[in-house]
């Protein structure tokens, strides 16, 4: 009886999240087929691909991580009716959003040069830089596009996003088919074709996604005549506030992976190519959980403006089963079908790469019995998470990430990450204990602080 009071709360929490979980995997499916296109032309290309998307994490991180403060604050206006907060609230978040955009394209292509300082294989570094300024320029719209996104989510409208994603997948799946090989009279352009095909679609992802919202009578009022330029300092000050913890929370967890690709780098670029499949498979159950992270934001957002903290934290723990529920799943699929995933990202049938290829497939499935262990700890932290963030909570789970992740993580993943250690599997260790710490401490945080509100409200 107990269990079904969050279980009968499953049904409606999926069909929140399915959309955006959906348009989340489509951000990664983007990434998969560039990872599998580019894998069928060597090692090298895919460990290139790596290096490069290495520093995109970095700023995606960043420009995502600050978008997230648009949610709550569209969720809480949307259960309390206030229209015109809510309409400040995106308004500004996406004027933060756009400048944020250029200013880590910026970041990006001035970093460009850290390339050749970070001993990686040479081979790598030459052709990992002509991709890297491409798709650098493309977070200009996929950070506009996440302003979108995060107000879409806070009006619960998730499906929008994902329309729009889909739409951005086909045309990226399309371009990266005739540019990256030369079809149809195209030029070959190998790793730089996925680039153009990244970028080409991004624009078109928020292009498509204002006019759908423009359609809307819910966000027609929202999203057309905004005055770009009239600004309240009271709420680009809340955003901040906001936005600015959200976005380094999700840097430390980001970094850590990112810093997970130099290493295996250091160990050369069979085990950087194996880390990104490894890593590239992990994102898209990462995704799954991601989904249920901003249905988790948006319902405790709600719960929060309605001030029913009992309910807040029933619904919150029904999300945190079904999450958990869920990567027990991802993690038996990962450990069943370990030597068979990574096999999809390579040609086995070209003989001249075919022992690198081996030798990445070899160090790939080991990764993946790591993948498949920390899929649960990953699951639970990033949907607590979510829930921190409904509750407008941010700085304290900050501090959470940066222990979690560089405190415990990244010393383990360094020293096990030797060659003469364990290698990628010692990496991946790090990576396993950082999430694990993370997922623990961000439940004692939100299991606390909402026994305070339930206590404080009781005694009003």
């Amino acid at each position: 009886m107990i269990l079904s009071q969050y279980t009968k709360e499953f049904s409606y929490n999926f069909k929140l999240a399915a959309p955006v979980i959906l348009g989340m995997l489509g951000h990664t499916f983007v990434s998969f087929v560039d990872n599998v296109m580019v894998g069928q032309m060597g090692t090298a290309e895919l460990a290139a691909v790596s290096l490069g998307n290495s520093f995109m994490f970095i700023a995606m991180s960043i420009g995502i991580g600050f978008s997230t403060a648009i949610t709550p604050l569209v969720a809480e206006a949307d259960a309390s009716n206030k229209f015109n907060e809510g309409k400040s609230a995106f308004k500004h978040g996406l004027f933060l959003c756009t400048i944020l955009g250029v200013l880590l394209f910026l970041m990006v292509l001035f970093a460009k040069p850290l390339l050749y300082f970070m001993k990686q294989p040479v081979e790598v570094v030459e052709l990992a830089l002509p991709y890297l300024t491409l798709v650098a320029f493309s977070l200009i719209p996929l950070i506009v596009f996440q302003a979108f996104k995060q107000f879409s989510d806070g009006l619960s409208m998730t499906r929008y996003p994902m329309y729009a994603t889909i739409l951005a997948n086909i045309i990226n799946v399309a371009l990266n088919y005739v540019l990256i090989f030369g079809k149809f009279g195209f030029p070959e352009l190998g790793i730089v074709g996925a680039a153009y095909g990244t970028l080409i679609s991004r624009v078109v992802m928020v292009a498509h996604l204002w006019w759908l919202l423009k359609k809307k009578e819910k966000s027609k009022a929202f999203v057309t005549k905004i005055k770009f330029f009239v600004l309240d300092k009271l709420m680009i000050k809340k955003l901040i506030n906001l936005g600015a913890p959200s976005a380094m929370q999700m840097f430390f967890e980001v970094a850590i992976f990112t810093a997970a690709i130099w290493l295996s780098g250091l160990l050369g670029k069979n085990p950087q190519a194996a880390n990104q499949i490894a890593l590239n498979l992990s994102s898209m159950t990462f995704m799954v959980a991601m989904g249920l992270s901003v249905a988790s934001m948006i319902r405790v957002g709600n719960q929060k403006g309605l001030g029913q903290f009992l309910e807040l934290r029933r619904i919150a723990f029904s999300l945190f089963l079904l999450a958990t529920l869920l990567s027990v799943c991802f993690a038996t699929f990962f450990f069943i079908f370990h030597e068979w995933l990574p096999k999809l990202y390579v040609d086995y049938d070209d003989t001249k790469n075919l022992i690198d290829n081996t030798e990445v497939v070899s160090i790939a499935a080991k990764l993946m019995i790591a993948a498949a262990i920390f899929q649960i700890s990953d699951g639970i932290q990033v949907v607590v998470l979510g829930a921190l963030r409904g509750l407008q909570d941010v700085k304290i789970p900050t501090i959470i990430t940066f222990i979690s992740y560089w405190v415990v993580g990244f010393p383990i993943s360094f020293f096990f990450g030797k060659e003469d250690a364990y290698g990628s599997f010692g990496i991946w260790l790090g990576l396993l204990a950082g999430l694990t710490t993370a997922a623990i401490l961000l439940f004692i945080r939100f299991n606390y602080l909402t026994k305070k509100l339930i206590l404080s409200n009781t005694n009003v």
